[in-house]
């Protein structure tokens, strides 16, 4: 078993788009999705589907959706390695297609945090499941350096790759960045699922335009963040393609949070009150596009003979 997301088919690998859920949540007034949150997730998920995307995850605890919904992943968290077989076992039975987890909460030594990796593939060998660790802020994998450890000591971990959380949170373009990018294909080597979030070197969360081509407007610093995360998504691909086997699917899910969480900013509008400065179901649609055009050029130089 390779650990990856696997829909026992004998296709290539391949990518999937999921959207997550709470992408959904405190929408701004003219955002594009114009639905009210109290749709049924059938009605939900056949919009979704018309706009393109695969799945959904779901960031709640309820019970299975009906089976005309599109696929769904789940996503949790464990604080103690007991919890890890509980957990998982419940994803399993609400019919998730996979998990990613945060584990910890960044405080654990070398020991503790073994031990939660050690309970998590112990509970995805159990039950045949595929779950992916989260690259997080105020986790056991909130650093690179720890994080090529744990997965140096635990070769079988896999990852749910959430970058925004190195680029801002370490400030990966403070120093070398092809350093940086080279000591991470360990963790590049094992990600099975990737959070689409893109961040500023001291911004969590920020917009792009649907120019793809082009460095964004809000680039305006010493950076092109775009150009950043899509070396960083296409390096994660790459790893993905080159280890994974047939059925094996990369999930990629846009998680563009609210400001509620302080990831979305808010500028005050002309009558003093605060709106987001984008419209985040607007972006994710970008990101489906973006992601795409990426995991296809990197087939394509996968393909390509060596010259």
């Amino acid at each position: 078993m390779s650990g990856f997301f696997n829909d026992g088919s004998a296709d290539a690998p391949k990518l999937r788009v999921y959207l997550n859920l709470d992408t959904l949540l405190d929408l701004r007034a003219d955002s594009l999705w114009t639905h009210a949150d109290r749709l049924d997730p059938q009605a939900r998920d056949a919009l979704l589907a018309r706009d393109g995307f695969d799945g959904v995850q779901r960031t709640d605890d309820g019970p299975a959706q009906p089976q005309t919904c599109l696929p769904h992943c789940g996503a949790s968290r464990i604080d103690q390695p007991a919890q890890a077989d509980a957990i998982v076992a419940r994803h399993v039975a609400r019919g998730d297609r996979c998990l990613t987890l945060h584990a910890g909460t960044g405080l654990e030594d070398d020991a503790q945090a073994s031990r939660l990796v050690e309970a998590l593939l112990t509970a995805a060998d159990k039950h045949r499941f595929a779950v992916f660790l989260e690259t997080h802020r105020a986790t056991i994998t909130q650093d690179l350096w720890r994080t090529v450890q744990l997965v140096r000591r635990f070769p079988e971990l896999r990852l749910n790759g959430d970058f925004s959380h190195y680029y801002c949170g370490q400030e990966m373009t403070y120093g070398d960045w092809p350093a940086k990018l080279a000591f991470m294909e360990p963790i590049f080597a094992r990600t099975g699922f990737l959070h689409g979030r893109i961040a500023s070197p001291g911004c969590m969360q920020v917009p792009i335009t649907a120019e793809l081509a082009r460095r964004p407007p809000q680039a305006h610093g010493q950076c092109d963040f775009l150009a950043h995360f899509c070396a960083l998504w296409s390096h994660a691909i790459g790893g993905f393609v080159q280890h994974a086997g047939a059925g094996d699917v990369l999930v990629f899910a846009p998680e563009l949070l609210s400001g509620a969480y302080y990831y979305a900013r808010c500028w005050p509008d002309t009558q003093g009150r605060l709106v987001e400065e984008s419209d985040r179901y607007a972006q994710a649609l970008i990101y489906k596009d973006l992601i795409r055009a990426l995991f296809a050029q990197v087939q394509q130089d996968t393909a390509r003979p060596a010259a």
